[in-house]
């Protein structure tokens, strides 16, 4: 038999993807040049890697190394998360492959001043109003915190839907009532989603301005920019018909919000303006610096991709 001739891959930019899709129970793996998902039943369904920012592995999901590799090559990220995606186990790493930013966020981060300009920035960008003057970032925390409090309320309110508190225990999933089950599942999408641009854009996720100490420390601060204007309002609308499956159902709806709005072109410009109130460039390369003796191919993905 013929070899299968090759394609020359061909991802797309990261802002014209589809932001996330979900795979469970079976073996992910690339046959003919294609990535696939292979159940048990031999059925194979090809999976359109390059044009997907974030592809969430469900339990029951396995996956090759050549799907890794490909995969990486064409920047997507993978995600294990466990059922309905409410909980990230780990990450496969399709960014970090530019200093810069990372040395730039760094920057702002270890700052005191620099920090709170960003978080300041943050505040204003969320509530649409500029932070009250002279406060430290660990007060603007705890003013935000009363404020989203009072969101939760008020969309609860307008939806119908009875709301106690952010409650729920990750041991006992099940145990949680509805209104947070949907909550969960809707902002674990936009974490993955979240990720997958920050990732692309070349920052790291551990990197954070109000949160920190967490892998995700930086993807929890830009999804709390939108988290009230995409996903929240999903999981209230959700959770007031109290489906039989609200996990599935909000996914669903996650994706389609996802989509019509356009969300993963926005999050990273939204990053970009964010980090700008620090009021400091990039760093330069040091003039002492040596570049690599063999120079890198061109790369097939965007720059902090490693592509080909």
């Amino acid at each position: 038999m013929a070899d299968t001739p090759y394609l020359p891959l061909k991802p797309l930019m990261m802002k014209d993807r589809v932001s996330m899709i979900f795979l469970q129970y079976g073996q992910i793996d690339v046959k003919d040049n294609a990535f696939v998902l292979i159940q048990e039943n031999e059925v194979r369904t090809h999976i359109p890697v390059g044009s997907i920012a974030c592809i969430m592995l469900e339990p029951g999901t396995r996956v090759s190394h050549a799907a890794v590799k490909l995969a990486a090559e064409v920047g997507t990220l993978l995600v294990w998360v466990g059922e309905a995606g409410v909980r990230v186990y780990s990450s496969g790493q399709p960014g970090g492959a530019r200093s810069d930013r990372l040395l730039y966020q760094a920057k702002l981060a270890l700052d005191d001043e620099l920090r709170l300009k960003v978080v300041r920035k943050m505040y204003e960008i969320r509530f649409g109003e500029a932070a009250p003057a002279k406060r430290s970032v660990e007060q603007l925390r705890g003013i935000e915190g009363a404020r989203v409090r009072k969101t939760y309320e008020l969309l609860a309110k307008k939806y119908g839907v009875e709301w106690k508190r952010r409650n729920y225990d990750t041991d006992n999933w099940d145990l949680s009532d509805v209104p947070n089950r949907c909550m969960s599942a809707a902002t674990a999408c936009l974490y993955g989603i979240t990720e997958a641009a920050v990732l692309a854009a070349g920052y790291a996720p551990a990197i954070g301005f109000i949160h920190w100490g967490k892998p995700l420390s930086f993807v929890y601060d830009i999804a709390d920019v939108f988290k009230f204007d995409t996903v929240v309002p999903i999981a209230f609308k959700i959770a007031a018909k109290n489906p039989h499956n609200p996990d599935r159902e909000v996914r669903l709806a996650c994706r389609d919000a996802f989509r019509a709005q356009n969300t993963l072109a926005k999050i990273i410009p939204m990053i970009e303006e964010i980090l700008a109130a620090g009021e400091i460039q990039p760093p330069e390369m040091p003039p002492e610096s040596v570049p690599p003796a063999i120079p890198p191919a061109e790369s097939i993905g965007e720059a902090g991709h490693r592509s080909k």
